[in-house]
């Protein structure tokens, strides 16, 4: 590694009495947690906020659930706030998907219409929408968007698509598999105009975006909680502001039936909603800790400097450079190519993801994209520069030697 590298590398932020950050977690320290994306970690503080919840819940559950509706509502107006979004516009609900799920169950029936996503979709997003084209005897039609397309060039790409056929649009805020924005803010208005259905996948969004929803004209926008705003997991947003939203209701028939949106989605019978009850102690805990600006612009500069020595560290031994040309770069995720014959299709990079983890202990990413595979480096507060060179150091050539063997590579 370069002194170049060493001396750029982001100081680590370090808790109000001094103590390191990952000390705020629960983390198993013998592992190296580089996949915040994926699955968020929940700090400790937060954790006995829900355990505490549970307790209470457990101990009189006769007087705990007949009073939780007003308790989410609570939350809700609090996790609002954070979004900087109207409560009145916002339903809680277990994950992206989930809310996917309810828009998909919702949605006025389109006979025969087409439903546009692209080839960066979520998977399971894109499942959703396959099976509600079905339904409705319609299809989907998967606009390709360049990896390295620019704004204008991946709006241009989906409005080409769009049609009088089209009765729904399912647009990621922030790629999972390719760790890229899109420009929601101009096809949203673009769908808008033309009077076309958009839900917003915005799973990865809530914390790295100080506004997320400012400007951004949407039937429907989802996003997790639990990711990069550390919130027990199974807590995402389901926010809906135009009157399609009227017709939205949980997926649990529950006695909050009858009310109006979003309060029908605070009763859901004695399913264990403590996630959402403690999700605002993790939001504060950030706040009152660094402030989330100062925790966004070090996750982005921890990202510049794993993706740049992460990425020298394949070229160094293979010869060939490991950039990728992402068109809209997201703060806190990117991308790094894998040599030739690692994850080259989903299956494979989920094979790499488990033997990296139990043979070398790291906890990473990786994707595939058009038959290419990457490292998805993905960065938090507890995140650290010697994190990613220990990647580096000792992860990229044992990477390298199963590329070149790939009679004993997954």
């Amino acid at each position: 590694m370069s002194e170049t590298d060493i001396t750029t590398a982001p100081r680590p932020l370090l808790l109000a009495d001094g103590r390191p950050v990952a000390e705020a977690w629960s983390l198993d320290p013998a592992q190296k947690h580089l996949n915040h994306g994926s699955f968020g970690a929940v700090p400790v503080v937060a954790q006995r906020e829900q355990n505490r919840l549970r307790m209470e819940m457990d101990r009189s559950p006769g007087v705990w659930f007949p009073a939780l509706p007003a308790q989410v509502a609570a939350a809700r107006a609090s996790i609002a706030a954070f979004l900087r979004i109207g409560v009145e516009d916002l339903a809680l609900v277990p994950n992206a998907s989930g809310g996917a799920s309810v828009v998909y169950s919702n949605v006025p029936v389109r006979r025969g219409g087409e439903i546009i996503v692209t080839d960066h979709g979520y998977g399971a997003v894109t499942m959703g929408a396959e099976r509600l084209a079905r339904r409705w005897g319609g299809t989907v039609r998967t606009v390709k968007v360049p990896l390295d397309a620019d704004a204008d060039q991946a709006y241009a790409a989906v409005v080409a698509e769009l049609s009088a056929a089209t009765g729904l649009i399912v647009l990621d805020h922030i790629t999972s598999t390719t760790a890229r924005w899109m420009p929601v803010e101009r096809i949203g208005a673009e769908a808008q105009y033309r009077g076309i259905p958009i839900l917003v996948d915005g799973a990865h969004v809530p914390g790295l975006v100080e506004d997320p929803l400012s400007g951004l004209e949407c039937d429907f926008w989802i996003g997790n909680l639990h990711k990069f705003g550390c919130a027990p997991r199974g807590t995402s947003a389901l926010v809906a502001r135009t009157e399609l939203r009227d017709g939205l209701y949980p997926l649990i028939d529950s006695w909050g039936a009858a009310d109006p949106f979003p309060n029908r989605f605070d009763t859901q019978g004695t399913v264990d909603v403590t996630s959402y009850l403690a999700a605002p102690t993790s939001l504060d805990f950030i706040e009152s800790t660094w402030g989330w600006e100062a925790a966004r612009t070090y996750m982005r500069s921890l990202a510049d400097y794993a993706e740049r020595i992460v990425g020298d560290a394949f070229a160094e031994l293979t010869g060939e450079s490991a950039a990728v040309d992402v068109g809209m770069p997201v703060n806190a995720l990117r991308l790094v190519r894998l040599p030739d014959g690692l994850g080259a299709s989903h299956a494979d990079a989920d094979a790499l993801r488990d033997r990296v983890a139990q043979e070398l202990g790291v906890e990473a990413a990786f994707t595939s994209f058009n038959g290419v595979g990457y490292f998805r480096p993905s960065t938090h507060v507890y995140n650290t520069a010697a994190d990613f060179e220990y990647f580096a150091e000792r992860c990229v050539p044992v990477l390298v030697e199963w590329a070149r063997t790939p009679n004993v590579a997954p």
